[in-house]
């Protein structure tokens, strides 16, 4: 529990980073370049471009702090599952937005705020929170094993099989008179017992 507690709040502190990110460049965007009166879409682009910068910024923080035990080798492939879950995570935010305005009929700002990045952000964030962990990062997943663990793992399996074969040696030796097959065993030693007591 704690470990999770743990990676939730780092989980969290990357979420407002890139939420940061999210306000600064979209507000400067609609500011300058792409201001209304210029561009009639501008806030939209802006906010497309803006978006996209949080969630690369936040696939690196995730990434590299908040998961970093579970990462992939995969990058290409974790980028793009972290993209989808993303965009699923905005989409919750905008339904919830848009179920609060066309379905409830609540058009003021203080409703479309509560709507999108209160109950729509927290919807959103539990969302992606549950498949990063189990998919996005997911520790079961057998590429998810980092180089050194992959290293601990062949020296584990190197060390077994090792003492294996030292112990087997030994008792092969311990048993096997010199100059007899190896497959004599038990046999092996009762003939040895066997030809003693005629010299005697």
């Amino acid at each position: 529990m704690r470990a999770l507690l743990t990676q939730f709040a780092r989980f969290g502190v990357v979420g407002g980073v890139g939420f940061l990110i999210d306000l600064g460049i979209f507000n400067l965007l609609i500011a300058t370049v792409l201001h209304p009166d210029r561009l009639h879409e501008g806030p939209v682009i802006a906010k497309a471009v803006s978006t996209s910068v949080a969630i690369g910024a936040n696939w690196v923080g995730n990434r590299f702090w908040t998961f970093r035990e579970h990462r992939g080798r995969r990058v290409v492939r974790e980028g793009v599952e972290f993209g989808i879950v993303s965009v699923g995570g905005m989409g919750i935010g905008l339904l919830c937005l848009w179920v609060s305005r066309y379905l409830l009929g609540f058009e003021s700002v203080l409703a479309d705020n509560v709507a999108a990045n209160v109950v729509g952000l927290g919807l959103g964030t539990a969302f992606r929170f549950a498949l990063y962990r189990s998919w996005v990062f997911a520790p079961r997943r057998g590429e998810r094993l980092t180089e050194a663990e992959r290293d601990a793992a062949a020296a584990r399996a190197a060390d077994a099989g090792g003492s294996g074969s030292e112990g087997s040696g030994a008792a092969g030796s311990a048993v096997r008179p010199a100059g007899l097959a190896p497959d004599g065993g038990v046999e092996a030693v009762a003939a040895v017992d066997d030809g003693s007591l005629r010299d005697r």
